[in-house]
């Protein structure tokens, strides 16, 4: 039956599709109705692809899809299916590999022109409503696209099959499996460190993104083989970044990237997927460093992710946009005017420790950042420091905030939770674990028969999960059981791998797809392989099924995350820099570090060793003197005496003797020296 003809984008639950309903574009969400009406209507399908906090996306959407002349020509011509690719990031991952089969650099917003069955056969991604930038007017692809499609539909057809075809050989085909070596690490590490720039941090060129995948892969390379130059490269980037423009110094967090080199001028978005990986990282930094450089941006990240970002039942939400009162970054950026009005006569203080910034072509407000010495004694001072930062923050509490796409997706809070969790451990912050655990139960206690939602918008839940979500959720109950010894997160993240196994495992066992088997509006089941600025669905499933695996002792979990790791690695040899996360997971795979900590309550003495000295290669079991109950299994099934203090450190089968001196323990956790 055809659909309406109006738009019919009111009732989506995602704030992105729902800035949209207002458009004079007829347009559907991605559903087997909207397919189903091109089909019988016999017209094409124009999809566009965006996100809430993507500025050329609003820049597109004002330009064209506001405007009643092109919604006319779009409305006549085409279907248009309008997806926010936080919600569908399979369909993204679909289209966008398309596009980079045809040769064109992607990005968003994505428009993609596919056949009435939803084959791609055309598409770019920014078009202006008029030709500029060397690129053609939007309407004048709109009449192309249909002229080619009325004169050459067979051929178009024909060639979409074959994109379709290679697309799907790319995503969801199988390479057979590899054998996990050390070297795939090594070598992977050496890449990007031939990559990295020296002086400024993160690879080298503009735009800068944080890049955690390759950054976490520098890291596990310093802590399993001592390359102290990659340990060292992961600490400068990090130095940079938090410097500069793309940190926000007032308020905390980290914008998306930088258009520049020296991360000054962010995109001045805000996700929350950045931030979780900020803060992990951070943590690692600081313990293996104690510059607390690294626990003061933590907190800061913590309280603006706490005091911006919550959303009702304690979850998280998904980005803050880019622009305010319509323009990128005005929420953000300060004349020296407005900063001497906020802070009066204590306003050279705060220049003792930031400056302005306005580079050649910036036509905002200037930028705060700050050089390398300016950091030193902002960190050295930060006691004086930090009242000013606060009455700057309350200043700008009074300008128009950017808008927030509220939504809460699992697998971002997955990523959010482990993250509070770990650093909540690590620097003695039971406030941060229990608001990890907030947002934990909320998104468990949304799932329907036992199912997780991928997202959440107030009462709209959208069925069903990726694999990405049970994966991200393994890792989050893993590290929140970590934190607190409860074994129910441990039966969580049993519960969640049972649905991943009945969902998404392929028939062979060898792996996942990032889609359920009752999906039933993807043209392509995909693997979920790729690295975008998170690690890739089938990365985190290897890490959750070998911290699960180490947790329990389950030889059969085991032998499911070997399989699993092998076949990842089967694929990923072809393209390791797109699938770094994998390399990562398959390192973890060949050498999962246990640690087993019995310990008195009351008093601890081995447990404070533990939570500073973390390492994401291992899983911690911390267990009260005298417990019987859910007694942990060093590997072979062997029980630790429960009578007295002890740390049992163990790599794969291979357990040390038990450490019963907290100096001894902190060596044997500190191999390497301190930065």
């Amino acid at each position: 039956m055809t659909l309406p003809a109006r738009n019919l984008l009111a009732e989506e639950a995602s704030p992105y599709l729902q800035q949209h309903s207002d458009n004079p574009v007829h347009w559907r969400g991605w559903s087997p109705d909207a397919l189903a009406e091109a089909k019988e209507l016999g017209l094409p399908i124009l999809l566009s692809i965006g996100y809430a906090a993507c500025h050329w996306c609003h820049v597109m959407a004002h330009e064209s899809f506001e405007n009643d002349a092109v919604a006319a020509v779009m409305n006549r011509l085409f279907v248009n299916i309008k997806v926010d690719r936080e919600e569908r990031p399979d369909i993204d991952q679909i289209y966008m590999a398309a596009l980079h089969a045809m040769g064109e650099q992607g990005g968003w917003p994505l428009t993609m022109f596919l056949t009435p069955d939803g084959k791609p056969f055309w598409g770019g991604t920014y078009f202006p409503r008029e030709a500029r930038y060397g690129r053609p007017g939007f309407v004048q692809v709109l009449e192309a696209v249909d002229k080619a499609w009325r004169e050459k539909q067979h051929s178009l057809a024909e060639s979409a099959d074959g994109l379709t075809t290679h697309v799907e050989q790319r995503l969801a085909g199988a390479k057979g499996k590899a054998v996990l070596d050390r070297g795939m690490l090594a070598d992977l590490a050496g890449r990007i460190d031939g990559m990295i720039d020296r002086d400024l941090g993160g690879l080298r060129g503009a735009p800068k993104f944080p890049n955690a995948p390759f950054m976490h892969s520098l890291w596990l390379s310093w802590l399993r083989d001592g390359q102290t130059a990659h340990r060292d490269a992961v600490l400068t980037s990090l130095e940079k970044m938090l410097a500069g423009g793309i940190y926000d110094h007032v308020g905390g967090g980290l914008s998306r990237y930088s258009t520049d080199a020296e991360w000054l001028v962010p995109h001045f978005e805000k996700m929350l997927y950045d931030n979780a990986q900020l803060v992990r990282m951070c943590n690692w930094a600081y313990a293996a460093t104690g510059n607390d450089l690294f626990r003061i941006r933590i907190e800061e990240t913590v309280a603006w992710l706490l005091r911006e970002m919550r959303v009702e039942g304690g979850a998280f939400a998904a980005s803050l946009d880019a622009d305010s009162d319509g323009e990128e970054g005005l929420f953000y950026t300060w004349s020296k005017e407005e900063v001497d009005a906020a802070l009066g006569s204590d306003s050279a203080s705060f220049f003792r420790y930031f400056e302005l910034a306005a580079p050649h072509g910036w036509e905002g407000k200037p930028i705060i950042r700050q050089s390398e010495a300016q950091q030193r004694q902002g960190i050295a001072d930060y006691a004086e420091l930090a009242p000013l930062k606060a009455r700057l923050l309350t200043a700008r509490e009074k300008r128009v905030r950017p808008g927030r796409d509220g939504k809460a997706l699992t697998d971002w809070n997955g990523l959010m939770i482990a993250a509070l969790a770990e650093a909540g451990r690590s620097l003695r912050r039971s406030d941060w674990v229990d608001a990890s655990a907030k947002a934990f139960a909320y998104i468990v206690d949304a799932s329907r028969d036992r199912r997780l939602p991928h997202s959440m918008l107030g009462e709209k839940k959208l069925f069903p999960a990726l694999s990405s979500d049970y994966a991200a959720m393994t890792n989050a109950a893993i590290a929140l059981f970590e934190a607190t010894g409860d074994s129910a997160y441990s039966d969580c993240a049993r519960q969640f791998i049972a649905e991943l196994d009945r969902w998404h495992q392929d028939g062979e066992k060898s792996g996942y797809y990032l889609t359920a088997s009752d999906s039933a509006d993807v043209p392509i089941r995909i693997r979920g392989d790729v690295d975008e600025a998170i690690p890739s669905a089938t990365s985190q499933i290897v890490e959750a099924l070998v911290r699960l695996a180490s947790l329990t002792g389950d030889t059969e979990l085991w032998e499911k995350a070997w399989t699993t790791a092998e076949h990842a690695m089967g694929r990923a040899a072809q393209q390791a820099y797109g699938q770094a996360g994998i390399v990562n997971a398959c390192a973890l795979a060949l050498e999962p570090l246990k640690l087993v900590i019995i310990d008195k309550p009351e008093s601890p003495s081995l447990v404070p060793v533990v939570n500073r000295n973390p390492d994401p290669r291992r899983v911690d079991i911390v267990v009260p003197i005298g417990t019987e109950a859910n007694r942990p299994l060093l590997p072979g099934g062997v029980l630790p005496p429960m009578d007295k203090p002890g740390a049992w450190y163990c790599t794969g089968q291979v357990c040390l003797p038990a450490v019963t001196d907290a100096a001894e323990l902190e060596g044997l956790l500190l191999r390497h020296p301190r930065a």
